[in-house]
């Protein structure tokens, strides 16, 4: 554990189970910047929604041709898995995320339930975003910008918060892994995104080139 790893962790002597752990100011302004991406996503294109309930001739601003058309996204049955549109879930998920960034810089420190449990919501996150992107990808057959931004904000704030964890001791993992995450933690969503951007290319490669 590094240095600046142990100034997160309270040193104090608590009873068993009662440790608490902070967060560098990094990590806190990376949530609260994706967790308002991805609210500021979950807000327009609720409106949106709205507005084609209201209209169904309502042509959301973000669809611009056959390809990137958030209107086809947005009438898909994937666009309510729960029963209510997708993007009201991220209106509550994505401000607790920046409740708890604001948190961490006001010098909240959490206990490791409580940074178990932003893991567990985190990695909840990815998947349904996974799902959603094959859906887009594969099924819908359309992109929607304002998703796109959500998935992005979502895969960095799960890796960061992984990586927080496991270089806190929170999560259990080899020395080498810790080491590895104490200086290249960013690799990790940036080659998850770029996963997807090639897969997105290549799925539209023919129209991206025609």
């Amino acid at each position: 554990m590094t240095s600046s790893a142990a100034s997160d962790v309270s040193t104090d002597h608590e009873a068993p189970g009662a440790r608490t752990v902070g967060g560098s100011k990094g990590l806190a302004w990376l949530l609260v910047i994706t967790g308002a991406a991805g609210l500021l996503a979950a807000w327009v294109i609720t409106i949106d929604k709205f507005k084609l309930l209201e209209d169904p001739g309502f042509t959301p601003g973000c669809s611009l041709n056959p390809v990137v058309s958030c209107g086809n996204i947005m009438e898909s049955d994937q666009a309510a898995v729960f029963g209510f549109p997708n993007p009201m879930l991220g209106l509550v998920t994505y401000g607790m995320v920046i409740a708890i960034g604001m948190g961490l810089l006001a010098g909240a420190r959490y206990r490791r339930w409580y940074w178990l449990g932003l893991n567990a919501g985190t990695l909840f996150g990815v998947g349904f975003c996974t799902w959603l992107q094959y859906q887009s990808l594969y099924e819908i057959n359309a992109l929607c910008l304002w998703c796109c931004l959500a998935w992005v904000a979502t895969i960095f704030m799960f890796w960061y918060v992984t990586s927080h964890n496991i270089r806190h001791g929170l999560l259990p993992a080899p020395a080498w892994l810790r080491g590895f995450l104490d200086e290249f933690t960013w690799v990790l969503p940036v080659v998850h995104t770029g996963v997807i951007g090639m897969l997105i290319l290549t799925r539209w490669w023919d129209f991206w080139t025609g």
